[in-house]
């Protein structure tokens, strides 16, 4: 058998973002995450469980004519601590950035406690310290709830 009889590529994007090495499972919240859900226009593709040597399974993004802002990348890192960011020009690796999720994560998401001064309509901008990575880990500095990626995603699908 030919080797592409038994391997599906995906075709290579112009201009656009990839996001690779993705915890297996998540790409959908990533998807989530950016606001993503097709109707946009752009051709977005998708693989699930892909088989890696860092990882035992990644997932992997691709988004045609789009590249990601800052904050996006902040929001990645929260379920995607190992993710890298490709953006693509000219079919070329134009850049190539690893997440990083801060010591301190600020206004990105709320606290999961309804009670805490940060959902109690206070000029209090949301703040957590990042106690742990992976598997996530955040403490809010108000009210010291502990939240963790579940919290997080809570959020994004709410």
């Amino acid at each position: 058998m030919s080797r592409s009889s038994k391997e599906l590529y995906v075709k290579k994007i112009k201009n656009g973002t990839v996001i690779d090495h993705i915890s297996a499972g998540h790409a959908l919240d990533v998807l989530k995450i950016l606001g993503i859900d097709g109707r946009e226009g752009h051709t977005v593709s998708v693989a699930m469980n892909v088989l890696s040597e860092k990882q035992s399974k990644k997932d992997i993004v691709k988004v045609e004519s789009r590249e990601l802002a800052p904050g996006e990348v902040d929001k990645i890192a929260l379920i995607a601590p190992g993710a890298t960011i490709n953006i693509i020009r000219d079919y070329e690796v134009a850049e190539k950035t690893r997440v990083k999720l801060p010591d301190v994560i600020k206004g990105i998401i709320r606290c999961a406690n309804p009670s805490c001064v940060s959902n109690a309509g206070e000029p209090v901008e949301p703040r957590f310290t990042v106690e742990r990575t992976d598997p996530l880990k955040m403490r809010c500095y108000y009210c010291a709830r502990i939240m963790e990626k579940q919290d997080v995603l809570k959020q994004f699908y709410a």
